[in-house]
């Protein structure tokens, strides 16, 4: 097991891959680029690099060259196929344009993850207009405008929307990411409907605590964030994260959808 903590993908104990379950999957992740070699991934880079292992092809769309460059370049070394989009989501052409590109690049699309997200305001009162509409572009009109350019593309295939816990109960002290999240599972259920004439499903992983770049922040502005009595005792790992997705994506999930799967130690069941 590597240093990233549980979860991390690795070989059996006989050195032998076992079976890959996205072999032929062309998959589109939004937000999948790594910012800094130091510290834990983010959730959307251990994504990524867990379905290359997979056997998918990838696109890694980032807002970073560098950060979708470096996740690409991961890719590659575990001698898979991976290509690089650079692009803002908070412009609805780059919305459209992302997915064209990563079509193009992969020859057409299986799989699309959205895992782009920002948090900003503290409370109603620290939470302006400006605040609450930069919130939602990111984190909803982005991945309905994203959904809405993929979904004709394709068949069979798979969305996962990287949602959060707080879009089910209150704690971030963010009221327009906890709408945001809580706004993402309705998109979700529509995709999935929508999208079933298609054979494509939807689902939502729900990420609790996670040691991720975002949630070292998000501590760091919040110090009692780390003090939060998770059942299984420590913070989930974005490997954990990586492997609910990957799941979601794969023929194992194949009659599962319109669903919110929570990756969170157990924090939602607490009181």
């Amino acid at each position: 097991m590597s240093s990233d903590g549980p979860g991390s993908p690795g070989r059996t104990a006989g050195g032998q891959r076992p079976p890959r379950r996205l072999a032929g999957r062309r998959i589109l992740v939004v937000g999948g680029g790594r910012s800094t070699e130091e510290g834990p991934p983010g959730n959307g880079h251990a994504i990524s690099v867990l379905a290359a292992r997979e056997g998918a092809a990838l696109a890694v769309a980032d807002i970073d060259a560098r950060a979708a460059a470096t996740t690409v370049a991961a890719i590659e070394s575990e001698q898979a196929s991976a290509a690089a989009v650079v692009a803002d989501v908070r412009r609805p052409s780059d919305c459209e344009r992302l997915v064209a590109e990563a079509s193009a690049a992969l020859g057409s699309l299986d799989g699309l993850v959205l895992n782009v997200g920002i948090g900003m305001g503290r409370g109603l009162a620290g939470t302006d207009s400006q605040t609450w509409d930069d919130v939602f572009a990111v984190n909803l009109r982005s991945h309905f405008l994203i959904v809405r350019a993929a979904l004709p593309l394709m068949e069979d295939g798979a969305v996962v929307f990287i949602g959060s816990l707080a879009g089910i109960r209150p704690g971030t002290f963010s009221p327009s990411y906890d709408a945001s999240k809580a706004g993402l599972i309705a998109l979700c259920r529509h995709t999935a409907l929508e999208g079933s004439r298609r054979g494509v499903r939807a689902n939502v992983v729900a990420p609790g605590l996670i040691d991720t770049p975002m949630g070292r922040r998000a501590s760091a502005a919040r110090p009692d964030r780390d003090r939060a009595r998770i059942p299984l005792g420590r913070q989930g790992t974005p490997w954990e994260v990586a492997w609910a997705a990957v799941f979601l994506l794969s023929e194992e999930a194949s009659y599962i959808t319109a669903q919110v799967l929570v990756v969170d130690g157990g924090l939602g069941t607490l009181p």
